[in-house]
């Protein structure tokens, strides 16, 4: 028996059976809840819409090839494969083409390859930086942002090489 299933039904319970306990009036709250998610949405939609933009621009252009072949040494030198330099170029940008990507090293080098394992490990271990700062800088009011986005890209550097290195060593 699959006790899986079970999960989202009991946790649905236990949240009516809690509201009622504290007297809340749950309907009422998801309504609250439905109509604050249409007024973000409709905030943060042209946030989406230039990050995605620049994604497809930075692609398409050749930008993101040209980017790749002149920092292949650098990569190589921190023990990235230069076959993984798209893949940690564009992920702060996109995890949908970073997936597409990834996809291409399982089906070029094998999925259980010292290249996908880095990847798959790089891919676990960041984060789409722009487009996670697009939505929340979107909704905030701080001004003083000029140290998330370099200190979040370094990381997530830093994160690519240790990738690598662990891989490694297993």
């Amino acid at each position: 028996m699959n006790i899986g299933v079970f999960v989202v039904p009991v946790l649905l319970i236990i949240l009516l059976l809690y509201s009622k306990k504290k007297k809340i009036n749950s309907y009422k709250a998801f309504i609250d809840g439905a109509k604050s998610s249409l007024t973000l949405s409709k905030d943060i939609f042209p946030f989406l819409v230039a990050i995605f933009v620049a994604v497809n621009v930075f692609r398409e252009s050749g930008l993101l090839e040209y980017l790749t072949k002149i920092l292949s040494p650098m990569f190589l030198f921190f023990q990235i494969p230069q076959e993984l330099c798209e893949l940690v170029l564009i992920r702060p940008f996109s995890g949908s083409a970073s997936l597409a990507i990834l996809e291409n090293l399982y089906e070029t080098f094998g999925a259980d390859s010292y290249v996908a394992r880095c990847a798959s490990t790089i891919m676990g271990s960041s984060e789409t930086v722009f487009y996670v700062a697009t939505i929340y800088f979107s909704q905030t009011k701080a001004k003083r942002l000029m140290y998330a986005i370099p200190v979040s890209l370094l990381c997530t550097f830093v994160g690519a090489i240790l990738s690598c290195l662990v891989c490694k060593v297993m």
